[in-house]
């Protein structure tokens, strides 16, 4: 059995020398939103699913990123209606969220 089911990485990286980063975009703080709605909708832990901080995944100019493991999709967002809809549709349900895809 696989230890997690999913694993949900966020790029959080702040570059120093003023390039377009995740950070410029909340990334930190919509990572943690995102970890506590899955905490209250039970779907954290062994064999469901982590999510975790990453250092830069070098997509930083499409926005804010994440990728989703095992899947290997990658997402940008907005805001935390966009994480929602991709913890309710891909994470809950399956579904790629075929509009924020990067």
């Amino acid at each position: 059995m696989k230890y997690y089911d999913r694993h949900v990485f966020f790029c959080t990286n702040q570059r120093e020398n003023g390039e377009i980063c995740c950070a410029q975009f909340g990334a930190s703080k919509i990572r943690d939103y995102a970890k506590q709605k899955i905490k209250e909708l039970n779907l954290s832990g062994r064999g469901k699913i982590r999510i975790n901080n990453a250092g830069c995944l070098d997509r930083c100019n499409e926005g804010p990123t994440m990728v989703i493991y095992p899947e290997g999709i990658w997402y940008t967002y907005i805001d935390e209606a966009d994480i929602d809809e991709i913890i309710r549709e891909h994470l809950q349900n399956g579904r790629i969220v075929e509009r924020l895809i990067i």
